[in-house]
């Protein structure tokens, strides 16, 4: 199994989510060609996670498992002597082809796993929640995420946010007949953003990103809605902090809150570095699958960027890495 050419065979598939029929094809095609027990599972219309097993051990106690959609905008796949470059480079289509060679020398050496490669992760983790409905009675899960080939013992979760501000729509000459919805909402968003935030000495603090603010009509009417998503990097339970942001943003905003995945703690493997990732993954959404471990190749900090690219001496690393696990534990 060579991982450079399949990882830039991969990369080549563009795959944004809600795109991943055509990479998930090529993935189930070679997977049997491979000799491997390989099935699609349905997540919606033309979407589907990939699950693969060696006819020899149909329910193995370890899986790899990592995402086959990207973020947009599809870059195709180029080389030079030490990396791999295009979107999906690290994240995370180099990491597909590191496991799947993983599982070939291992299956060489009597040794099986199962592969599970889902859609959806950059966006909702819809796979991975079709995936746990789907569970084959594994004991441990390797996740795939780009951590440098570091093992981590946890990462951040996530809490999305929204806040919705209402007004009522007057002549801009005459803003006293009206009511600003932006002027509530730029209130609202000062003072969440000097809202103190959890912090753990092990992961690090809580963080707040604002992504999208949007609101009013014209520059000349005083806007009557505006909106703003907020996205919290948790580094615990989140029931306080949900009470402190409903508390410090007001009554004059509306706060829901439409997505979060919890913070995870891991187990760490002897003689393995370590790392803390600050991102979020789909392990807290395949909690069917065992007990998690989250390490890859490539660096988080080219993932979602235009040059996007993953080296590879730690694609090589990586296959070493991922047998060494897997021994570890079908010990």
């Amino acid at each position: 199994m060579d991982a450079i050419t399949l990882t830039r065979q991969l990369v080549d598939i563009e795959s944004i989510t809600g795109n991943e029929a055509a990479v998930g094809n090529y993935l189930y095609g070679e997977l049997c060609r491979l000799g491997y027990q390989t099935t699609k599972m349905l997540v919606e219309d033309n979407r589907f996670n990939v699950w693969a097993a060696s006819p020899e051990s149909p329910h193995p106690a370890v899986v790899f498992s990592t995402h086959m959609d990207t973020v947009p905008p599809f870059i195709a796949s180029s080389e030079d002597t030490n990396h791999i470059y295009g979107r999906g480079s690290c994240d995370a289509k180099g990491i597909i082809a590191a496991q799947i060679a993983a599982a070939e020398r291992l299956r060489q050496q009597g040794i099986f796993v199962g592969l599970l490669f889902v859609v959806g992760e950059e966006r909702d983790s819809l796979g991975a929640k079709v995936a746990n409905e789907h569970a084959m009675g594994s004991r441990f899960l390797v996740n795939g995420e780009p951590t440098e080939n570091h093992i981590a013992l946890a990462s951040k979760g996530t809490l999305r946010v929204e806040v919705t501000a209402t007004g009522r729509m007057a002549h801009s000459a005459y803003p006293e007949l009206g009511e600003s919805a932006i002027d509530k909402l730029i209130a609202a968003l000062a003072r969440l953003r000097a809202m103190p935030l959890p912090s753990d000495p092990q992961v690090g603090p809580c963080t707040l990103n604002i992504g999208l603010i949007e609101g009013g009509r014209a520059p000349n009417v005083i806007p009557d809605h505006a909106h703003a998503d907020l996205l919290y990097r948790l580094v615990g339970p989140s029931e306080d902090l949900r009470r402190q942001i409903l508390a410090t943003a007001g009554n004059d905003v509306q706060v829901t809150f439409p997505l979060e995945l919890p913070f995870q703690r891991f187990r760490a493997i002897d003689s393995l570095p370590t790392m803390i990732a600050a991102f979020t993954t789909d392990v807290p959404r395949l909690s069917n699958w065992g007990e998690p471990l989250l390490i890859g190749p490539g660096s988080i900090h080219v993932a979602h960027t235009d040059g996007e690219y993953i080296e590879k001496r730690q694609l090589a690393e990586a296959i070493d890495l991922y047998c060494q696990i897997a021994k570890r534990l079908s010990r």
